[in-house]
């Protein structure tokens, strides 16, 4: 029920006003009284009204000084002015002020409640469509996220010319203005099965989220499952390193306190034009491939990898110490790597096999034990028939492969190659039928307005984080999107080919709320659903 509050010098006016409406029933809440602006105020500010009726001329503090305070304090508050003056300066003054109304007395009561009626059923209506907008956002953000992503992916690609790249980031509201730019990628990870690390993974993201909202020059791009990139903008290289520096250190601050937390970030060189962001993208995935090969939580720039050197040449890690040949990477690599960080962790690995050169029987029990750990791998995901070669399986070749580290990155790259192709041909696969799974529940239960993310997710047995995460991959769309898709195109085919009311069709296609309904079908359609059907009607 929507406040009212009456400021009135005149005793006999405010009490008419007070007790001669019946506020309730004209479905109001009459929340106060007073004769002046003064005594008004602090009142006003306590019951914070929804309409405020005032008199202009009153002692101590008159209509105009106070709307002026109410704006300020209130500014979603509606203001009648009840004046006796006919002067227009006035009424020019409260119309610059923001005033709703401007009414001359005397005025019936009839008259008044006519008026605070039709503002109320303003505020009302305006409410309601900013409630409709919020659940809109709320419903289509995991989309835009989406969208987003694509973007980034175009912006990094170095393919797109700068023209399409800015004509895509107006579409999207993404400044990109600046001087200087550079990239960070960042991902964390929590105990899996763990509801107190999930929460904390939550809390985690909310402080991350809260960090980075604080810089204007710091864009977010959600990357699923393998984190976020942060494109840092700059007017000079001194403020691109400031404002650097200084997310790294407040985001390692933030993430010290959360103790069961794995995080990795690679910072990319910075470059002075967009075109060349694919640079800076390319040394963040350098400096973030890393992960597998430090094994513990960091975030280095590409400034701090070790220089190339001969792959069998003796290296900073020194001697020939088998404990420096962590093959627990390796499985790492295989279950979370992606086919294009190969080549890095391979040159990276033989690097550390550099410091190995003098002894070709260690490095005979490297790569074979490479090769297992890459057919056991294949055996426990389910692809155990993928033709993989031994890497000494033709004798003559042996030497050269020992030798020659180019022939050793050569065969290893193939080996993780085919290793994980084989691996994301399954994984496609298996997800694909989880997809359609998913597809399969949504086209069943539509109609019933509780369908959620979650209840989806638990359908297919995948925690609700991934599932969005895999479906958004799968179809380009997030499961959100494609339910509000399908609830459309069923509301068109009810509009087109049956006589249903509005009112039953939103209950039919799974919204409760008819009103909002009308609001989705209007910002997806650019119609009302009564003008969809007048337009199919006389087409």
């Amino acid at each position: 029920m929507l406040k009212v509050f009456l400021v009135e010098d005149e005793f006999i006016v405010r009490e008419g006003i007070r007790n001669n409406i019946d506020w309730e029933a004209e479905g109001f809440q009459f929340c106060g009284d007073a004769a002046d602006g003064e005594l008004a105020f602090p009142l006003i500010k306590d019951t914070q009204p929804d309409i405020i009726i005032t008199d202009i001329c009153m002692p101590f503090m008159d209509g105009l000084e106070l709307s002026r305070l109410v704006k300020k304090e209130l500014p979603k508050s509606r203001i009648i002015i009840l004046s006796g003056h006919e002067e227009f300066s006035y009424a020019k003054e409260a119309i610059a002020i923001g005033v709703t109304e401007y009414l001359l007395k005397p005025i019936s009561g009839a008259e008044l409640i006519k008026t605070v009626k039709r503002i109320g059923n303003q505020i009302t209506r305006e409410r309601l469509e900013t409630s409709h907008y919020e659940r809109y956002k709320r419903e289509m953000a995991e989309n835009e996220k989406e969208i987003r992503r694509r973007f980034f992916n175009e912006l990094v690609s170095g393919s797109f010319s700068l023209a399409r790249v800015l004509e895509r980031a107006k579409e999207l509201d993404i400044d990109l203005g600046a001087q200087y730019y550079q990239i960070i990628l960042f991902k964390h990870d929590t105990p899996i099965g763990d509801e107190s690390a999930t929460r904390e993974s939550a809390s985690l993201d909310k402080e991350l989220a809260g960090l980075y909202s604080r810089y204007e020059n710091v864009i977010v791009f959600d990357r699923m499952i393998d984190g976020i990139a942060l494109l840092i903008k700059g007017d000079t290289q001194e403020e691109l390193g400031e404002t650097r520096q200084d997310l790294v250190i407040q985001s390692t601050a933030i993430l010290a306190r959360y103790l069961t937390t794995r995080y990795f970030g690679g910072i990319g060189k910075p470059v002075d034009r967009l075109t060349l962001l694919n640079e800076s993208f390319e040394d963040a995935a350098r400096a973030f491939s890393y992960r597998f090969i430090l094994g513990r939580s960091a975030i280095i720039s590409s400034d701090d990898l070790p220089v190339q050197q001969g792959y069998w040449d003796n290296t900073s890690l020194g001697g020939a110490k088998l404990s420096n040949v962590d093959l627990k990477k390796t499985e790492e690599f295989l279950k979370s790597g992606e086919v294009d960080e190969i080549s890095i962790f391979v040159e990276e690995f033989l690097k550390i096999m550099g410091g190995v050169r003098d002894s070709y029987l260690l490095k005979q029990y490297i790569l074979m034990n490479i090769y297992f750990t890459v057919v056991s791998f294949l055996k426990e995901i389910g692809a155990e028939e993928t033709d993989v070669e031994e890497p000494f399986a033709q004798r003559d070749k042996i030497e050269d492969m020992l030798q020659d580290p180019h022939i050793a990155k050569a065969y290893l790259m193939k080996l993780f190659t085919t290793a994980m192709e084989a691996r994301d041909v399954l994984r496609s696969s298996r997800y694909h039928r989880v997809i359609e799974q998913a597809k399969e529940y949504i086209h069943e239960h539509y109609a019933e307005d509780t369908l959620s993310l979650n209840e989806v997710a638990s359908y297919v047995h995948i925690s609700p984080s991934h599932f969005s995460a895999v479906f958004s991959r799968e179809t380009g769309s997030s499961m959100i999107k494609y339910l509000t898709d399908l609830r459309m195109a069923k509301a068109k085919e009810l509009l087109k080919c049956t006589d249903m009311r509005c009112v039953d069709i939103s209950l039919a296609v799974g919204y409760k709320d008819p009103h909002y309904f009308s609001y989705l079908f209007r910002k997806i359609h650019n119609c009302t659903p009564m003008q969809y059907r007048s337009s199919k009607a006389n087409a």
